[in-house]
């Protein structure tokens, strides 16, 4: 029951993600960047006073989370726009085919991929066309919304592509310490240099950010490794796929955000083809610990 109870919880945060976003008036870089810098200064002292040793033993790891987080801002940078620009289902649905892009990466490194893998990975891809076609015709903001989830989305492959190696050493909580920190730093760095204002934004606003840090940061991907211990990696990979319907949801309650039939239909033949990656043994992708891109 436990389990069941916090799969759920994590579902809801992490679904949450997009319409908080989308709803909060703060620059999207300033958001992207306040709820990694808020993370990471709630997981430091942890690393710190615990994991301290970890820290000094494991340099040549730190410098793989460092790459890591770099990944991790152009994810964040990208995908946290891309929700301001186009409708929270489909930013969250083509952010979601990370697992694909992990896969094409796998093939161009060398490795190779199962017939049942290509099949999701088409029918993903095919999914997230028929889903952006209406913005392609339409042109604008939508459509840059569009591209820019799809860049968060390889962005976020990356992060976890490099990051596996010192995932398999560094407990998470040092692991995303580092990431977190790095990822706030350059995002900090973006935000000076375009002179995006990162402070003086309404009461709302900052509620806003720290759900997000507390919610589908902190909250909803700690429920998740909770349920790991119960339930097999590669389920509750597919059931953090709910996030997509769950924040279509909530965009269209909270925001009025509503879609077309196409679109519909495009967005369920994403999920089903991302589902189908992530469950096929033939896949080799790393299915030891969920994707750490934290939407």
């Amino acid at each position: 029951m436990w389990t069941i109870a916090a799969l759920a919880i994590g579902v809801l945060s992490v679904s949450t993600s997009g319409p908080l976003i989308a709803y909060a008036t703060a620059p999207a870089l300033a958001i992207a960047f306040w709820r990694n810098a808020l993370a990471a200064g709630v997981l430091a002292p942890i690393t710190l006073s615990v994991r301290r040793g970890e820290l000094a033993l494991a340099r040549t790891h730190i410098k793989i989370c460092l790459i890591a987080g770099l990944a991790l801002a152009a994810h964040f940078g990208t995908w946290v726009p891309s929700v301001k620009l186009t409708s929270v289902a489909t930013a969250t649905a083509l952010v979601c085919i990370q697992p694909v892009w992990a896969g094409l990466i796998t093939v161009w490194q060398g490795g190779r991929l199962g017939r049942l893998t290509w099949i999701g990975i088409i029918a993903a891809v095919a999914g997230a066309a028929i889903a952006t076609g209406p913005d392609i015709r339409a042109g604008g903001p939508a459509l840059a919304g569009d591209l820019l989830a799809v860049v968060g989305g390889i962005a976020g492959a990356i992060y976890n592509i490099v990051g596996e190696r010192a995932r398999a050493v560094l407990t998470t909580t040092t692991y995303t310490t580092v990431c977190y920190g790095a990822c706030a730093a350059v995002l900090l760095t973006t935000c000076l240099a375009l002179n995006t204002p990162i402070a003086g934004f309404g009461a709302t606003a900052w509620l806003i950010i720290i759900g997000l840090t507390v919610g589908p940061q902190l909250l909803g991907h700690s429920m998740f490794n909770y349920a790991l211990q119960k339930v097999p990696a590669t389920a509750v990979s597919v059931i953090v796929l709910l996030e997509v319907p769950g924040a279509g949801l909530l965009g269209w309650v909270w925001l009025g955000q509503t879609l077309s039939v196409p679109t519909l239909f495009g967005l369920v033949l994403v999920i089903v083809g991302v589902a189908v990656v992530v469950a096929t043994p033939a896949a080799r992708i790393d299915r030891r610990r969920l994707p750490a891109s934290d939407l």
